[in-house]
């Protein structure tokens, strides 16, 4: 059974701390934008006993398999004009190349699992920039080759997540630019801009859906979704959002039981790789602490399990992708205030970044 903690300290507030549509408006000029698919899943919703399971497909987005060019592109952009001044009028990413080229070298860092390093490397790639991305000891081999395609230098890091992020914030000088998504004192307009860019997703979502849901599941890694989400929907009494991670690294969950940032050491050996975090980021937990309703920490056999369910949907999902729907499958219901009256939104945050783990779980080829 996971482990479920519903947080009494919800409250519900007026005006939002990062949902603008400034995000959405900028990457409706990047090339290849396209609101991903919110797809309609009848038999999970028969077999859970809702009215309705839609699920936000985030498999596919500009071409990358994971919804994590929405908060890095933002951020990288803001971050661009806080150092350099002003970058409009553009219509073109090339556009904005240009008007940096004449500007010294620069360089873009990160830390991550995967996606978030992937993004910032391909976004550094579209500006013409170059970029380095730390990464964990363990992390797939295939993800680091998809970093390394973008043109990014990788280096792997003794130690977890936690370690890649030290690792990477001391790269910041004139000539590198940290770009991590998650936060420490000192350190919180670039991952406040991720937030922000998240939100993208969400008004995506209030298109789409001819009525708000009942819920939202939300997978949490340091906490930069889930405080997008919460805070999108933070003005609404219907909306609960509910956080879903690994049980081996529920530092959101441990967190909200305490009432301030708490970190689970590591290591952390979840097959959910872009949940094996350790510590919230400190700009998003005030938001998660004020609006995420409940915290889920599953197990890897139930992200597996709703790996294999998706794919029967035809929603190609990696293991950190499958999480929301984990837990929407693995909690009752009926303690979430769930029933067959309720429409329930589940992000599924990534594709099969993992082709061989993919293959080994859900069985089949993906090419």
């Amino acid at each position: 059974m996971p482990t479920l903690y519903r947080n009494p300290r919800t409250i519900r507030r007026g005006e939002p701390r990062f949902c603008s549509r400034d995000p959405i408006a900028f990457h409706r000029r990047l090339p290849g934008y396209t609101p991903t698919p919110l797809v309609d899943a009848p038999g999970i919703a028969e077999r859970l006993g809702l009215a309705r399971v839609l699920v936000k497909d985030e498999s596919c987005r500009f071409g990358l398999p994971s919804f994590k060019l929405l908060g890095a592109s933002w951020a990288i952009y803001r971050a661009l004009i806080q150092r350099f001044g002003e970058l409009e009028p553009w219509s073109s990413l090339e556009e904005v190349s240009r008007k940096l080229a004449h500007l010294e070298p620069l360089t873009l860092a990160a830390a991550t699992d995967g996606n978030h390093g992937r993004a910032v490397a391909h976004m550094a790639r579209l500006l013409g920039l170059g970029a380095r991305v730390f990464v964990p000891t363990g992390t797939a081999a295939a993800r680091i080759r998809a970093i390394e395609s973008e043109g990014a230098e990788v280096e792997i890091v003794d130690g977890d997540y936690d370690a890649a992020i030290r690792r990477s914030a001391g790269e910041d000088s004139p000539g590198c630019l940290v770009v991590d998504d998650t936060s420490w004192p000192g350190y919180e307009e670039i991952p406040r801009s991720v937030i922000e860019g998240y939100s993208t997703i969400f008004w995506e979502i209030e298109a789409q859906c001819d009525a708000a849901p009942n819920a939202v599941f939300i997978p949490l890694g340091v906490g930069a979704l889930g405080a997008a989400a919460a805070d999108f929907f933070g003005n609404s009494d219907r909306v609960r959002v509910i956080g879903v991670e690994p049980e081996s690294a529920a530092c959101v969950q441990a967190s909200l039981r305490a009432g301030r940032v708490v970190t689970i050491p590591g290591p952390h050996p979840s097959i959910m790789a872009g949940l094996n975090c350790g510590t919230p980021s400190s700009i998003a937990f005030p938001a998660l602490l004020e609006g995420l309703d409940t915290c889920i920490a599953v197990s890897d056999l139930d992200a597996e399990e709703a790996m294999r369910v998706l794919a029967s949907c035809g929603i190609v999902s990696g293991e950190t992708g499958a999480a929301a729907l984990a837990g929407l499958q693995a909690a009752p219901r009926d303690e979430l205030g769930l029933d067959f009256t309720s429409t329930v939104v589940v992000l599924c945050t990534e594709g099969a970044t993992d082709p061989e783990s993919y293959e080994r779980i859900v069985g089949g080829s993906l090419t």
